[in-house]
């Protein structure tokens, strides 16, 4: 009982999707449904680094029935809520939620997971930079908002998910924009066909996420795709944005 005091039962993708997590701690949100949204074509197998309760690799085997996937999160206790969710999704047969720090090779090994595996590889990390943060007093909610020590640690994320990415796979990621600098020196050493998508709070505001994409071994140039503005000037969603908000649509 106290358990579920601790937690809300929750809906996403237009209720397509329930999730269970905590009341306090980092809940799912839009950065979440926006990458979920843009992973591209179906694949047999993925990788959601840092999965949290599970939302983005629990909504891509949602959507792919052929799929199976590893959910690999630090915390126990929300690795376990991420099991529950692929029980209370009918995935727990495709999902395999693993507790394992994705960046040390070491505990990626002790866990079972091995190099190279997955054809795709989602992550959300980390988007603020310790030194220009105020981490939250929760726990929780500072290690989903914090990545590490510096700017750095972000590129630490892409080396550990290429790590588990099979070379031709895919590496889909949302940061902030103004983190670009910091990641593209790793992303470019390691990646192709590199694609940028902003996303715009609105059409004449500054884009405030990026969602970026690329290929593993790929030599293909780096390209720029259109904008995804979430919000119309009085306020309302964009019909493109409502539409990936109800799982309808995809980017």
């Amino acid at each position: 009982m106290a358990e579920r005091e601790a937690t809300s039962l929750d809906a996403i993708l237009g209720g397509r999707l329930r999730l269970r997590q905590t009341r306090g701690g980092h809940r799912v949100g839009l950065d979440a449904i926006l990458l979920a949204a843009a992973a591209g074509a179906p694949v047999a197998r993925l990788t959601d680094v840092g999965a949290g309760v599970g939302a983005v690799g629990l909504a891509l085997l949602q959507r792919w029935p052929r799929a199976t996937g590893e959910l690999i999160e630090i915390d126990p206790e929300l690795a376990a809520l991420a099991e529950a969710n692929a029980a209370l999704n009918g995935l727990a047969d495709r999902a395999r939620v693993v507790v394992a720090d994705a960046l040390d090779a070491k505990s990626r090994r002790a866990a079972g997971l091995a190099d190279e595996a997955a054809e795709l590889v989602v992550a959300n990390p980390p988007y603020l930079a310790a030194e220009a943060a105020r981490a939250s007093p929760d726990p929780r909610r500072a290690r989903a908002h914090v990545a590490g020590e510096s700017a750095a640690a972000l590129a630490d994320w892409v080396v550990a998910c290429l790590a588990l990415l099979a070379p031709g796979g895919r590496f889909v990621m949302i940061q902030r924009a103004d983190a670009l600098p910091a990641l593209l020196p790793a992303l470019q050493r390691r990646l192709g066909d590199l694609a940028l998508r902003p996303v715009h709070p609105r059409a004449d505001a500054p884009a405030i996420r990026l969602l970026i994409a690329g290929t593993k071994g790929s030599k293909a140039p780096l390209h720029i795709l259109p904008g995804l503005t979430l919000h119309e000037a009085d306020g309302a969603a964009t019909t493109l944005a409502a539409a990936i908000q109800r799982g309808e649509a995809t980017l």
